[in-house]
């Protein structure tokens, strides 16, 4: 099975040294000294990371092959793939890897089925749950603790517990604003 885990962005001073925005949890497995990448576009790669540190609160890398800044530049904008067993579980316990979510069934506590998650969306924050719905509609689920206590991978469904107007609009509570308060 094949994971994204990351993106190359723009090369840093002349050695070939490359920033990379990290879509992994554990870096230092899937990025670390001697890792060999897939890549998309495929003719790009595969490349080996030869060196990693973090400089200024980024992951900067750079690869074999890769000796200066111009073939530094080619790589930008690379995704990095690193094929990763079937069967093999973030080391943490409440951890996922995307392809054991996608497919879930998403219900409520009652059983109600919402629909079937989809695409696990990864932002700086937090991660969202796109649910997609019986009807074709898709629901941004926050992937925290207290909107999905459950992820049962055993059961292949997913329990959540939503604030009200988050699955059902009609429960949405609104509010007219400050200029409405007076």
């Amino acid at each position: 099975m094949q994971l994204v885990v990351g993106r190359i962005g723009r090369a840093h001073g002349i050695r070939g040294d490359v920033f990379v925005e990290v879509r992994t949890d554990e870096p230092e497995l899937r990025l670390g000294p001697g890792a060999v990448l897939l890549t998309d576009p495929a003719a790009v790669g595969p490349l080996t990371v030869e060196s990693g540190k973090v400089h200024s609160g980024r992951l900067l890398i750079r690869f074999a092959g890769i000796k200066d800044r111009t073939a530094a530049e080619t790589l930008r904008n690379t995704m990095l793939i690193a094929e990763v067993d079937p069967e093999e579980r973030p080391e943490e316990e409440d951890e996922y890897y995307d392809h054991q979510l996608i497919g879930l069934d998403v219900v409520l506590t009652d059983g109600t089925l919402i629909g079937e998650l989809t695409e696990v969306v990864h932002l700086p924050y937090q991660d969202l749950l796109t649910v997609t719905r019986p009807d074709g509609t898709e629901v941004l689920v926050p992937f925290v603790q207290q909107i999905v206590p459950v992820v049962d991978l055993a059961e292949q469904r997913c329990v959540i517990t939503p604030p009200p107007g988050l699955v059902d609009e009609s429960e949405a509570a609104v509010d007219g604003g400050p200029e409405h308060d007076r």
